[in-house]
């Protein structure tokens, strides 16, 4: 009953209209909701924390690339996530120009595939680079021979297997090189229409700079969507750093040498027949030579044992086990 008026507050708004102390249009404008327009053709199927999240995963995966790849080009190479949108996939597609570099990923155990596009710029250069030469791409862009493909199909392999590392933390991939296409048109894998996610890396090796895309359809993501987001990401990781952590406590303990010592038996003595100890003198225990003997772990009493010897050593044999007050 808040929203209805009283009789006072009527006479009052009525007086000032009939005054202009009030504008009509104006309160209507300010009534007004903003609309935004939505396309029906391309739903919001990846929010912006879908994308942060996907931004933060990559972010990690370029490092790798980063520190890995170096080893097989004998080259510095810089890589880093510049941008990530939504687009369907005829839309990026249609951005191709041939020859390209496709990477076709079965992304087990997830549905369908995810695509891996480096320019073909990057291409030439890594295969210029993995020949012996100084990693320059062509001056003239050709098709890529056999032997060139074999060369990518590797590189690409090898930066397919990065990505399990950083998707640990959502789900445990096991991606599948199930192809490489130079045609954008025989790597139709995803229907036109279906919404993708693109995240966009900007990669250098040496001098030679281009762009590396990854293509995500909602499809190959759908199961996992809810596990998108920051906050799902951070705690996996603070998890698992702390099993990590805790196993690196685990192995330094068991490296930390304890002293054992065993007590053969215990007596008293005075200060006088202390003082007066000579070589060859003997103390007689509180034990005889049947008895077991204290094994001590530390200042712990852990262990009961009979005398013995190995190889010329003297020895002991553990005959039982003290628990924690025994």
């Amino acid at each position: 009953m808040g929203e209805v008026l009283s009789q006072s507050e009527i006479d009052n708004l009525l007086a000032a209209l009939s005054a202009g102390e009030l504008d009509v249009d104006q309160m209507q404008e300010a009534n007004e909701r903003p609309v935004k327009d939505y396309d029906f053709k391309r739903p919001a199927k990846f929010s912006k924390e879908h994308l942060r999240t996907l931004e933060i995963i990559f972010d990690h995966y370029g490092r790798l690339i980063s520190t890995n790849l170096p080893a097989y080009l004998r080259k510095s190479v810089q890589i880093n996530v510049t941008n990530s949108e939504t687009v369907t996939f005829s839309e990026f597609s249609n951005s191709l120009s041939n020859p390209v570099i496709l990477g076709i990923v079965d992304f087990q155990p997830l549905n369908g595939n995810i695509l891996i596009e480096i320019a073909s710029n990057l291409g030439y250069a890594m295969i210029d680079r993995m020949l012996g030469g100084p990693g320059l791409p062509l001056d003239k862009v050709r098709d890529f021979s056999e032997i060139e493909m074999a060369i990518l199909e590797k590189i690409m392999v090898v930066c397919m297997q990065l990505m399990r590392e950083p998707w640990k933390n959502v789900i445990e991939i096991n991606p599948v090189m199930d192809r490489i296409e130079t045609n954008a048109q025989f790597a139709q894998v995803i229907a036109p229409s279906d919404m993708i996610a693109i995240i966009t890396m900007e990669m250098k090796i040496g001098d030679v700079q281009g762009r590396m895309n990854i293509c995500l359809p909602f499809f190959t993501l759908e199961d996992i969507m809810d596990k998108l987001n920051t906050k799902y990401w951070f705690a996996s990781m603070q998890k698992d750093n702390a099993e990590k952590y805790e196993e690196h406590i685990e192995t330094l303990i068991r490296r930390i040498d304890m002293p054992i010592r065993a007590v053969l038996g215990k007596n008293q003595v005075s200060v006088n027949d202390f003082i007066n100890l000579q070589v060859g003198d003997i103390i007689r225990l509180n034990t005889d030579i049947s008895s077991e003997m204290e094994i001590y772990v530390g200042n712990l009493k852990k262990f009961m044992a009979l005398p013995g010897s190995v190889k010329d050593r003297y020895a002991v044999r553990v005959t039982s086990v003290l628990r924690e007050g025994e």
